[in-house]
């Protein structure tokens, strides 16, 4: 469960920037698929080898890294089989999102067994973080004195005055889930604004000035003020009449939350390929070097940092997995959600993929990084060598240098 949690945390970003950029939000389509296979490139090669450099040598449990790499191996083939046709079909690509489901299915039913033992060992390590934290915190009153005063301090606190109105417009419209931190305008604001921004979001399909018979049958209105008066409504008379915090997370709210997320993310993940496309125009670079290096590195960071602060923290084990796991989320959907939906398009035809040269260097040096790591890994009795660790990071490097060179000579 927590491999597919952290997949899901750090590859849903990953996911939409270039899934949007595959269906030419950006006007880059190669990019978003050079993008989501260098950035798998990155976290299976660069961030295993800074795991490994941090944390090695450790133990993997055999049953589940063997499954974690081979399936991501074995879904990577298969996607390089479809581009070296250079075509694709809808059940094909509908095939690599069932693969995603299979996998997580799998997941949950090896680790079923294993959930109670997995509790302990999580709570013994809280207890063992708690005690080391209580020993580390500072006991001098002076010392706290002097780290309030501190430049870093100051610099926090002009940054937070940047961080408001972002974080204001997130609670605007995105419910809390949390009842100690219910607030009544903001949950007024949610129940005003969700809705619109979801009719927002499917526009595409319903159109927002779309004219429709409300109360007075004489008059069409648009379907954006219709949504908005019932929606205001609705917040008026969650103002007038609720009076405290629910009890409980309520499951409405968190689905809505998350639907709401899910929209900034596509919302900024649209917007970063405008960025790069308009960097692209300016410095005149060509789409697959954009999409091999700016938008791989933008997409990985995430899942540099949070698998790095794992293995810090005592849980390389974990770090491991989320870096098999999160590239594949974003492969198999949102790379594969963005072929059903051009699939889908031209049905009963194919789906003709372009075909570059560092796309295929990029399927070759990531499906060279998982089978030397499962092997080196087996060989190894199921631990990481610290070795292994500077290798990997020698072939991203290597991997980097010649995506350049063929992205520079061929454009």
């Amino acid at each position: 469960a927590a491999v597919t949690l952290l997949a899901l945390g750090n590859g849903a970003p990953d996911a939409f920037a270039s899934a949007a950029a595959l269906r030419g939000e950006g006007g880059l389509p190669r990019a978003g698929l050079a993008a989501i296979l260098s950035a798998g490139a990155f976290v299976s090669a660069f961030v295993v080898g800074a795991v490994s450099l941090i944390a090695a040598p450790f133990a993997v449990p055999p049953a589940s890294f063997t499954r974690d790499v081979f399936l991501y191996l074995l879904a990577a083939s298969a996607l390089f089989y479809i581009y070296l046709s250079a075509e694709i079909f809808l059940w094909q690509a509908v095939g690599l999102v069932l693969f995603y489901v299979f996998f997580v299915g799998l997941v949950f039913y090896m680790d079923l067994g294993a959930a109670g033992k997995a509790v302990s060992s999580a709570e013994q390590e809280t207890a063992n973080g708690m005690s080391r934290g209580a020993m580390d915190l500072p006991v001098s009153v002076e010392h706290q004195k002097q780290r309030k005063a501190s430049l870093w301090t100051v610099l926090t606190k002009v940054t937070r005055v940047w961080d408001w109105p972002v974080t204001f417009l997130l609670k605007l419209t995105i419910p809390s889930t949390l009842p100690s931190e219910w607030n009544k305008f903001y949950v007024c604001a949610n129940i005003c604004l969700c809705p619109l921004i979801l009719l927002y979001s499917f526009s595409s399909f319903i159109p927002l000035d779309s004219r429709i018979v409300f109360l007075l049958p004489q008059i069409r209105f648009p379907l954006w003020s219709v949504v908005l008066l019932v929606s205001f409504c609705l917040a008026l008379s969650h103002f007038r009449f609720e009076k405290e915090s629910p009890e409980t997370e309520n499951i409405a709210s968190t689905l809505i939350s998350f639907v709401m997320s899910v929209f900034w993310i596509s919302t900024m993940a649209g917007e970063l390929l405008n960025c790069l496309a308009a960097i692209g125009v300016i410095m005149d670079l060509p789409p697959a070097i954009l999409g091999m290096t700016v938008l791989a590195w933008g997409n990985s960071v995430g899942d540099l940092v949070a698998d790095v602060a794992l293995a810090k923290n005592g849980q390389p084990t974990i770090a491991i997995a989320g870096c098999f796991a999160g590239p594949m989320f974003n492969m198999l959907v949102g790379l594969g959600t963005a072929l059903v939906m051009q699939t889908a398009g031209v049905y009963p035809k194919a789906f003709v993929l372009e075909f570059h040269v560092g796309i295929v260097v990029a399927f070759v040096f990531l499906l060279l990084s998982l089978m030397a790591t499962l092997l080196v890994v087996t060989w190894a009795r199921f631990r990481v060598p610290r070795f292994w660790g500077y290798c990997l990071m020698g072939l991203y490097i290597l991997f980097t240098i010649v995506s350049i060179a063929i992205g520079s000579s061929s454009g």
